[in-house]
């Protein structure tokens, strides 16, 4: 209960925290890495979990060809660059229910390039 309520702080910290510093987009290929076991930065190429390509303005859980927790569809965030890092930071804290095995990236710098790299991804 108190990691869950601190991933929720932790959360709602980063969404009202200050604009966010672009990051490096090469840095952040090698962040991607951690997140290639389940996802693609291709366009149509799902894996355990969804595509990356396009996510900037995506809305959760509409990705074609990709089955979401009902959580994630219910909770239709429209990804950018907050919801991302407050996603990055806790997913299970900032959707629970969804099925993102993942605990979360703690660094910022490595939030902010991989946000920096996925934006590279269209």
């Amino acid at each position: 209960m108190v990691r869950r309520f601190a991933g929720l702080l932790l959360g709602m910290l980063v969404l009202t925290g200050p604009a966010w510093a672009d990051g490096d987009a090469a840095e952040g290929e090698k962040v991607f890495a951690k997140c290639r076991a389940c996802h693609s930065a291709e366009p149509g190429k799902n894996g355990v979990g969804p595509s990356l390509a396009g996510v900037f303005g995506r809305k959760s859980g509409t990705l074609p060809g990709f089955t979401y927790s009902k959580a994630m569809v219910e909770k239709a965030l429209v990804w950018d660059e907050k919801t991302l890092a407050g996603y990055l930071t806790d997913p299970r804290g900032f959707v629970p229910g969804n099925k993102m095995v993942f605990l979360g990236l703690k660094k910022q710098s490595e939030i902010d390039n991989l946000l920096a790299f996925l934006k590279t991804k269209k």
